[in-house]
């Protein structure tokens, strides 16, 4: 993915100028710090959304136990007489 590593370092050129305008003696984060919490909630957003679409379509159902406490075979055994 080389175009991923090119689009991170024009954004940090871009990015970085902007954070060096606040006062040194604060610590904040800035602009660069909210865009990349930003990026990890929508990351976060969509991967939720992607797993909520996936466990709706799991359909599980409890096989019933009989009386005796083993599952039913589906086997019938020939009545006698």
């Amino acid at each position: 993915m080389p175009d991923m590593s090119a689009s991170v370092s024009l954004a940090m050129t871009h990015l970085v100028p902007l954070a060096k305008e606040v006062d040194e003696n604060k610590v904040t984060p800035g602009v660069l710090g909210f865009v990349v919490f930003a990026a990890m909630a929508i990351a976060v957003w969509g991967l939720m959304k992607s797993m909520n679409r996936r466990m709706a379509k799991v359909d599980f159902v409890e096989t019933p136990t009989d009386t005796a406490g083993e599952a039913p075979t589906g086997k019938s055994t020939p009545a006698e007489g």
